[in-house]
C-alpha cells in the first residue's frame, strides 16, 4: 500500500512559479503523474513520468511551463509550475499505478492511489 501526500500549493499572481511535492510513504516502485481539477469540471491529466525518470508526458495545456520530476531515494515526485496561468487555478492530485507498473501512463482509471491534493490559485 501506499500513501502519497502534496504540498507546495498556494497563491500567485499570473506569470509566478510554484513547486508542487508529492512525498510517498516507503519506496515509490512505479511510475507517478500529477491530475488537477477545477469547480465543476473534470479531473483532468497533467504530467506523468516513468520510474526511472528517463520518460515523461504532459498534457499540452502545460506543455513548456510545467516540469515532473522524481527523487527515488526521498521517494518524491514534484511539478514545477512556471508562467502559471488563471486557467491553472485547481487542486493538484498526485497520483501512483501499482506497484510495478514503470511506465508513464495518462488516464486516471490506471491509477491506484492518490493524495489528498492541494490548491493552486492563479491571479491576474
Amino acid at each position: 500500500q501506499v500513501q502519497l501526500v502534496e504540498s507546495g500549493g498556494g497563491k500567485v499572481q499570473a506569470g509566478g512559479s510554484l513547486r508542487l511535492t508529492c512525498q510517498a510513504s516507503g519506496r515509490l516502485f512505479s511510475s507517478a503523474a500529477w491530475f488537477r481539477q477545477a469547480p465543476g469540471k473534470d479531473r483532468e491529466f497533467v504530467a506523468t513520468i516513468s520510474y526511472g525518470g528517463g520518460s515523461t508526458l504532459y498534457a499540452d495545456s502545460v506543455k513548456g511551463r510545467f516540469t515532473i520530476s522524481r527523487d527515488n531515494a526521498k521517494n518524491i515526485v514534484y511539478l514545477q509550475m512556471n508562467n502559471l496561468e488563471p486557467g491553472d487555478t485547481a487542486i493538484y492530485y498526485c497520483a501512483a499505478p501499482q506497484e510495478g507498473s514503470l511506465s508513464t501512463l495518462n488516464l486516471a482509471w490506471e491509477y491506484e492511489y492518490w493524495g489528498q491534493g492541494t490548491q493552486v490559485t492563479v491571479s491576474s
